[in-house]
């Protein structure tokens, strides 16, 4: 299906971005991009604020409806347009796990890499060696999740690998070394396969990846 009157505004590097991007090649809808610049403000433009008064990307605006949050969005957009309920299950308990891996990435995995990254980005220094603990608590986490498991919720692919898989992928990418979480090397493997929008999310990534190199050399 395309939808022309879905309005995305994003930038290629933010992990919430790449989930939304990969959930919508999955359930089939095309996004009319918005490239929003956020490290020159571009979010607290009027006409953007007007649309998402807490000015956060992604934003997605499905003929005049307004989300905001990737999870969120993620789950609105199975929701309305997956053409069945297998990346979002129906079954309240199938879908309490799909839940609890989405907060967990949010609150925990998400977190840790904030704390520990963000300061890299905006001063090219990172977070405390406690920040980078946090890390590895937080995959050590995901890799008993994993155990014996293919996809982090359930039996199949659902939203929950793919925001995590986003994330992971930016771990990948700035060369944080997770190897010894033998269940989540496993699972990313698997995931990069199976997660339909995977090389628009690499893409995304390389551009990041560039940017944050930047940033070191700059820092130095």
């Amino acid at each position: 299906i395309t939808h022309s009157d879905m309005d995305f505004y994003y930038m290629p590097g933010s992990s919430g971005c790449r989930t939304v991007q990969m959930v919508a090649k999955a359930v089939g809808v095309e996004l009319n991009k918005k490239l929003v610049n956020t490290m020159e403000g571009e979010q607290l433009k009027p006409e953007f604020v007007k649309l998402n008064p807490q000015h956060t990307i992604p934003t997605l605006v499905d003929n005049g409806f307004s989300i905001w949050e990737s999870r969120a969005i993620a789950v609105y957009l199975v929701e309305k347009y997956g053409k069945d309920d297998s990346l979002f299950p129906k079954d309240p308990k199938k879908q309490a796990v799909v839940n609890q891996r989405l907060y967990f990435d949010m609150g925990t995995l998400n977190d840790a890499f904030a704390k520990y990254y963000y300061p890299l980005f905006r001063t090219g220094q990172p977070g405390s060696d406690e920040d980078f603990k946090k890390i590895e608590t937080a995959f050590g986490f995901l890799n008993t999740f994993l155990e014996g498991q293919d996809y982090v919720a359930g039996d199949n692919l659902t939203v929950a690998d793919i925001a995590i898989l986003a994330l992971v992928s930016t771990f990948d990418i700035i060369e944080f070394d997770f190897s010894k979480y033998t269940n989540v090397v496993r699972w990313y493997a698997n995931a990069k396969k199976v997660t339909p929008g995977w090389d628009e999310n690499w893409e995304g990534l390389q551009q990041m990846k560039a940017f944050f190199e930047a940033r070191k050399a700059a820092a130095k």
